[in-house]
């Protein structure tokens, strides 16, 4: 089989690992080594290094050959699929070649268990060695490690990688049994528990040995899988609670359910992947880690799960109203940091700026704060946002009506139960378009014609998602019409708006539409 044609299998049957991350380690230039931690290739995917940079990735698995047979994986060993898998200096070649022709940077590296876990590991191992010493490749490489690898393989491992990662996959112990009959709890936790063991030991020798080697120098990560068995929010909250807490880790990623077989265990091939429920999972993870939340407060056994409708800060807060209106003159920052609308960084701009001024709201707004959630629950100078009204009975519908609103549609001072005609006739959608500057111009064309407000752009072939996808033809004349317009209003914005297309932010579509109408 031809390289490239492996390739494009094993980089496929890779596209549904979420925990594809380079954030938290920095690999400097070494003297004599190539590689130092920005394609349309197969395989490569973006990734968001410590210092804010966009980077791409290669990745792939080393082979989707696999002796389990989990129910809900596309590469299980019952599955009728195209089989193959890389040699290690295929794999190393592959990579350099990539990192030479600059379509990458580090390598993304999981596999399907070819014989058993340690022959695997093994094969991941000679190809990151051949990466590391015959190449001197010093670029990010992110490992998986295979439940059921000895000790010493996975130790091996993490001095070749800047990063490891153990998928639990399954919330429950009873989903894994029901769907993964292979693997087992103690299988899985066992590896973390000695990355985690022997990260600590390379942090202490190195404190004493400048130039001791490094195991994982960016920590561990997991992935859960939501929406493929019954586990609600609060089991799913809780559970990366415990991981953050007893394995130290640097994120779990949570990944919607694709259906992808069928099987009467399984949601329906029919059914839409829960890509709202993992967001909101998402932003619960963030209020654990900076926010200083616990997964108790957020859920309880009355409200198992996020309301889809209402981000978990501003759901807590409405069931917390004992504890606000927050006086942001005298408020510390751990209790500004809970009031929805008010992040870590506008938290420490308060605690700065009001040493010097009595703050108002629309000094807040300057600070950053997001006023469409926070001025519910803020009072300036003991005064609540001015022309500001509502009731506790009414509140949650007013959040509910902010989520929904887009940019520009909603009053951050005048905020009431009856939202403005326009906005109402706003419908909510996802514009797919094919990836081009006059693409995207068109999507904002036809956002203006049918008063559609784009929740989301995707250039994909396959989108996902909760809302309405409407295609987007491209067409000359109407992309015509909106630069220009754009143009004729300002040509340093014309001038912003194109730079900004080009750039690799996230969701830099969302941000441009935003700009524009403005």
């Amino acid at each position: 089989m031809e390289l490239l044609e492996k390739l494009t299998i094993l980089s496929d049957a890779a596209k549904y690992d979420a925990a594809c991350t380079s954030s938290g380690v920095k690999r400097s230039f070494q003297p004599g080594k190539i590689g130092n931690t920005s394609s349309s290739i197969a395989g490569c995917c973006h990734s968001f290094s410590a210092d804010g940079r966009c980077i791409t990735l290669l990745k792939v698995l080393m082979t989707n050959c696999c002796v389990y047979d989990c129910k809900y994986c596309v590469n299980r060993r019952s599955n009728d699929v195209r089989r193959t898998a890389f040699t290690p200096r295929e794999l190393a070649e592959l990579t350099i070649g990539f990192y030479r022709r600059n379509y990458i940077e580090g390598l993304f590296l999981s596999s399907g268990v070819l014989r058993n876990a340690d022959y695997t590991t093994e094969q991941m191992i000679r190809a990151l060695r051949i990466l590391r010493q015959d190449y001197g490749f010093n670029g990010y490489i992110h490992a998986k490690a295979i439940p059921g690898t000895s000790p010493e393989l996975v130790q091996q491992l993490g001095l070749l990688a800047d990063r490891m990662s153990v998928n639990i996959e399954l919330p429950s112990q009873q989903g894994l049994q029901t769907l993964a009959p292979d693997k087992s709890r103690e299988a899985i936790l066992r590896p973390m528990g000695l990355i985690r063991d022997k990260a600590f030991e390379s942090r202490q020798e190195l404190v004493k040995y400048k130039h001791a080697p490094r195991f994982a120098p960016a920590g561990q990560s997991t992935q859960l899988i939501v929406g493929a068995t019954q586990d609600n929010d609060r089991h799913i909250l809780r559970l990366t609670e415990a991981l953050y807490q007893k394995y130290r880790l640097k994120r779990v990623f949570y990944s919607a359910y694709v259906p992808v077989v069928e099987n009467s265990l399984l949601p329906a091939l029919d059914t839409k992947p829960p890509l709202l429920r993992e967001h909101r999972l998402y932003q619960a993870d963030w209020l654990l880690r900076f926010y200083g939340f616990q997964a108790s407060e957020l859920l309880d056994e009355a409200h198992p799960n996020f309301d889809p409708q209402l981000d978990p800060k501003c759901s807590w807060a409405v069931t917390h109203l004992e504890q606000f209106p927050v006086e942001v003159m005298r408020a510390d920052y751990e209790t500004l940091l809970r009031v929805p609308g008010v992040g870590p960084t506008s938290a420490k701009r308060i605690v700065s700026a009001r040493r010097t001024a009595h703050l108002r709201f629309e000094d807040l707004k300057k600070l950053g704060v997001v006023l469409k959630r926070a001025q519910f629950f803020l009072l300036c100078d003991g005064r609540a946002a001015p022309g500001l009204r509502f009731s506790a009975a009414t509140l949650v519908q007013q959040l509910k009506a902010v989520e929904r609103s887009p940019p520009g549609k909603w009053n951050s001072y005048r905020c009431s139960t009856q939202l403005d005609n326009q906005s109402m006739t706003w419908r909510d959608v996802v514009f797919q378009y094919d990836g081009t500057f006059e693409g995207f111009l068109c999507c904002v064309f036809e956002s203006y014609v049918n008063k559609e407000f784009p929740i989301a752009f995707s250039g994909d072939e396959e989108c996902w998602s909760l809302y309405d996808v409407r295609y987007v033809v491209t067409q000359r004349e109407h992309a015509s019409r909106v630069y220009h317009s754009i143009l004729r209003r300002s040509k340093a914005a014309a001038d912003v708006v194109r730079r900004g297309f080009l750039t690799c932010l996230p969701e830099k579509e969302t941000r441009l539409y935003a700009l524009i109408k403005k």
